[in-house]
């Protein structure tokens, strides 16, 4: 019969009509069988975090002993030969120090003789032994018979002469009984106890057993103090045969390679003499191993070429302190700082050893490049607020990122060109294209002439290099050909701008060929890398000698390595036989920028900002021309157009001096001559604008 449940279900038609529906019970779940729950089991206890604990615990004490035993036998073998010396005078003499070696040859030689008279003293020592227990023993038995003697005598019988000889013997007998029965298996036990527990404690104290067998607290080694033997440890491990070799010949000894280990701001600093047949680029390209072996991450380990030869010089930070922020900027805590641009130098951050970073801009081109979003423009524009709070030197920027970063500098910087479009590449390659004007002007001039500073700045350049436009001569805005307009702008003012002082700051990202070109990037006196993404844009970025000499940009870490930039220039403090250093820059946010900006703008008579106009706008010429003269009397009318053109190049930017003389005549405003050259006087474009203003309201008003 079936097990099925049947359900009735009466149907509400006329007719009615039963119906069966057969539900079938769900079938009961089948037992897991005994040996799967035991094996899920078995593997649950097995895997267990208490299990594997304590099997890493038993395995590593149990190791201890036998590294122990194996420190000790060395300990042993080293008193009872000449290996030590021997290890001494091989370090010293691969370390060139031939003086130290031949004192260790000459204790080897010392301790070698002595070891030989210990030798030859004991070919004679048995035969001496000897007598020495012939001569206690006569001397023991005689007097046990004379006491006999004495005893036979008193009691007056002979054999009383041998009881005190027998009596000594049955006691030694006895306390040999005795040890035999009571300490005889217990002193093995005890001391074979006693010597486990010996080489147990030399092996814990020296760590002696596997890694993986250690604590995480010691195996992870966060915090662990830089050693000479670490160091040489970390050096044997890297991997290098030449190197393994060299440093087991010299065993312990080792140590012999190192200079001094010196603190050095957050970290330590130590130079190694490598031995003959190991060059410095082995120990370079293997880094990370090298931080590894030392416990640390990639980026706390600087390896860097100083001077010596065959020498590599380590720097080697604390665990976790490079990932701790350094203080704010001296603009920013000392409202009374000012800046002396010939003289002075801008405080930029600290390096790595804690000391203030601080760089000379004086007449120094700069190019500044890293990925995007890692603290460029933040970097440039520190600098910049620094030399802004000197009084004498005028700033024309150009921002093609357009997202206020430099919003700042508008009333501060005389002209001010900030968006991203192709309009405004053209712009900011006029206003280049007019610095080489002022650049040659100045370069007329009689020699020993000096001229105030012009730093024109020009932040994410590489929206110009790449510009595809074409003027009406059919030349490109950007690229990197000699028909380039922004590309040869910013070459002749590396080429001469220097010497007298119009200088070009530019901040790029992404270096490539393509968008920072060769001959650009060579012409920076002082260039800075932000993290970058590969060696060879490290190289395009500070030059084959910086990288060559240790600078190594593109191993810092994008987006936790923010604001740290490597530096090649004579404008900062690099350590002797260095090519470069590594500055972690104070950070200046939007909101102290403005500050320290209006402390500029308070140390000024105010400054007129030319700003961008977009092309195509119907002008008010003379308005215009008004609006370019400032506050001073009279302008140059060279100096008008250069102004006018970049308000806006359409249609100022074809504008000759006849344009300029025609529009001043129609609105009266003639220009006229002043130490011999052309102006335009303020009072009569302002009385011109001001009648013409009247006349427009009196035609207005009738």
């Amino acid at each position: 019969m079936s097990d099925n449940v049947v359900h009735l279900h009466k149907n509400t038609d006329p007719a009615p009509v039963t119906t069966l529906t057969v539900v079938p019970e769900p079938a009961p779940a089948k037992p897991i069988p005994l040996w799967i729950r035991s094996g899920r089991a078995v593997r649950t206890a097995v895997t267990h975090d208490v299990t594997k604990a304590s099997a890493r615990a038993m395995a590593r004490h149990t190791l201890f002993v036998a590294g122990g035993a194996k420190i000790a036998a060395k300990r042993t073998w080293d008193g009872r030969t000449a290996s030590r010396y021997e290890r001494m005078f091989r370090a010293a003499e691969a370390a060139g120090n031939h003086e130290l070696a031949a004192e260790w040859e000459e204790r080897g030689q010392h301790f070698r003789e002595a070891r030989h008279r210990r030798r030859m003293d004991l070919l004679t020592s048995p035969i001496d032994a000897a007598k020495g227990v012939a001569v206690g023993a006569g001397v023991g038995i005689g007097s046990l018979v004379a006491l006999g003697v004495v005893m036979a005598i008193a009691t007056k019988d002979v054999t009383q002469v041998v009881t005190p000889l027998m009596a000594t013997v049955k006691f030694i007998n006895l306390l040999i009984t005795v040890v035999r029965v009571v300490w005889g298996p217990q002193s093995l036990v005890i001391g074979s106890l006693l010597a486990l527990l010996a080489l147990w404690a030399v092996g814990s104290k020296q760590q002696a057993a596997p890694a993986w067998a250690l604590p995480d607290n010691v195996r992870n080694g966060e915090g662990e103090p830089i050693t000479p033997s670490i160091v040489v440890k970390a050096l044997r491990d890297l991997g290098v045969p030449a190197l393994r070799t060299a440093i087991k010949d010299m065993g312990d000894a080792g140590a012999g390679m190192l200079g001094p280990i010196r603190i050095a701001g957050c970290g330590v600093e130590v130079d190694v003499t490598l031995p003959s047949g190991v060059s410095t680029i082995e120990v370079q390209n293997r880094r990370r191993k090298f931080a590894e072996n030392l416990t640390r991450h990639e980026h706390e380990v600087f390896i860097t070429i100083p001077q010596a030869a065959r020498t590599v010089r380590l720097w080697v930070a604390d665990s976790g302190a490079l990932d701790e922020p350094i203080g704010p900027s001296p603009l920013v805590t000392d409202e009374t700082l000012k800046a002396d641009y010939a003289k002075g130098r801008a405080p930029w951050g600290q390096d790595l050893r804690g000391d203030a970073a601080a760089l000379s801009v004086y007449q120094r081109h700069l190019l500044i490049t890293g990925l995007s979003n890692q603290g460029k423009t933040a970097a440039l524009r520190a600098l910049a607020l620094w030399v802004a709070l000197d009084r004498s030197v005028e700033f024309w920027v150009g921002d093609l990122k357009g997202v206020g970063d430099w919003a700042m500098f508008e009333g501060l910087a005389t002209r001010f060109i900030q968006g991203p479009t192709d309009d405004h590449v053209i712009q900011v390659t006029k206003m280049l294209e007019d610095a080489v004007e002022e650049m040659n002007r100045r370069l007329m001039a009689p020699p020993g002439t000096q001229f105030p500073a012009l730093i024109v700045n020009v932040d994410e350049a590489q929206v110009a290099f790449m510009c595809p436009l074409k003027d009406e001569e059919g030349r490109f805005y950007g690229g990197s050909k000699a028909t380039s307009r922004y590309f040869m702008a910013a070459r002749k003012l590396h080429n001469q701008g220097r010497a007298v002082n119009v200088l070009l700051w530019q901040g790029t990202q992404d270096p490539t060929d393509q968008n920072l070109p060769k001959l650009v990037r060579e012409g920076a006196h002082t260039r800075a890398s932000l993290a970058l993404g590969t060696e060879s844009q490290s190289r395009m970025a500070l030059g084959d000698k910086a990288v060559n000499g240790g600078a190594a940009p593109h191993l810092l870490r994008p987006g936790l390595d923010k604001g740290t930039l490597v530096i090649a220039s004579d404008g900062i403090k690099v350590p002797a036989g260095q090519s470069s250093i590594t500055v972690r820059t104070h950070y200046i946010s939007t909101e102290e920028a403005h500050a320290i900006a209006d402390r500029a703008k308070a140390l000024r008579d105010g400054v007129t900002t030319l700003t961008v106009i977009e092309q195509g706008e119907e002008r008010d010429q003379l308005a215009d021309i008004a609006g370019v003269l400032g506050d001073a009397p009279r302008v140059l009318t060279a100096d008008v157009l250069k102004r006018l053109s970049t308000l806006s190049t359409d249609p100022y930017g074809r504008w000759t001096p006849g344009d300029l003389k025609r529009v001043l005549e129609d609105a009266g405003a003639d220009p006229y001559k002043s130490d011999g050259r052309m102006v335009v006087g303020r009072d009569r474009v302002m009385r011109a604008l001001a009648n013409r203003d009247a006349d427009g309201s009196a035609s207005a008003d009738g």
